[in-house]
């Protein structure tokens, strides 16, 4: 597994497959900087898994596929907004050299979002991050918190590989709204011993974001119960997410 910095706070993952020799780049947003990485490690990248269709996850399709041959894998519901797309792809399995690979339907950030659940390692674009989830630019607040749900069912050693280092933004938030979880404030000092020492917040885990993710909160009844209370909302989670949401687009 390599983890390359790109953009302003981008990541791309690549995952190497060493007994197929499948090297498989996640979102490349900068080519350049997947060509650089391949470079000092002696990668020929053979695959490129888009989680959707947002530029910074795909401006660098064309120019690998051109360089190195691979080939551009992606959701179908994406097929005409995914530049040199090779692979249409639905929900289930999917063969990627001898890792065990599954694509997760996972809109709301967009409409046609996908994840790529790899082993114990999940690759899930910007629906979840460190203390945080996706804005929903196309999909609804319904469609998100079933994608939210489809990742909280995993077990909870997942390692969750997000697409941005936004965890020391989000965290602010997440102490507002839930400032009585006591994880909030260890969460907040390993970030901050992390970025201190240069270090990215991701991966992160499933079991970590499940205590102090505010988007993922709503799934423990107490919390869900206590907001929807100070809100005058149902207590329901679908009502609380969306006014988490919602409260979190004015920040």
């Amino acid at each position: 597994m390599h983890q390359w910095p790109a953009l302003a706070d981008n990541y791309i993952w690549v995952v190497v497959d060493h007994a197929s020799t499948t090297v498989a780049v996640i979102d490349p947003g900068d080519a350049s900087a997947v060509a650089r990485g391949c470079r000092q490690h002696g990668l020929t990248p053979t695959h490129i898994l888009n989680t959707h269709h947002h530029w910074d996850h795909t401006d660098g399709n064309r120019a690998l596929k051109e360089r190195f041959g691979c080939r551009v894998l992606g959701a179908a519901q994406d097929a005409h907004r995914l530049p040199v797309l090779d692979e249409e792809l639905a929900p289930g399995p999917l063969r990627l050299g001898t890792l065990p690979c599954s694509v997760l339907s996972l809109p709301g950030h967009t409409s046609g979002h996908i994840g790529f659940l790899i082993g114990d390692a999940l690759f899930c674009g910007d629906v979840l991050f460190g203390a945080g989830c996706g804005k929903l630019f196309e999909g609804t607040p319904a469609q998100m918190w079933d994608s939210l749900q489809r990742i909280a069912a995993l077990p909870p050693a997942t390692r969750i590989y997000t697409a941005h280092e936004y965890t020391r933004y989000n965290l602010p938030f997440a102490v507002q709204v839930d400032g009585d979880n006591p994880e909030l404030g260890k969460r907040i000092l390993e970030t901050e011993h992390l970025l201190a020492a240069g270090q990215p917040t991701a991966p992160t885990t499933l079991e970590l974001e499940l205590t102090t993710n505010p988007f993922l909160r709503p799934l423990d009844p107490d919390f869900c119960r206590r907001y929807a209370a100070r809100h005058r909302l149902p207590a329901e989670p679908l009502a609380v997410f969306t006014h988490l949401r919602t409260a979190r687009d004015r920040k």
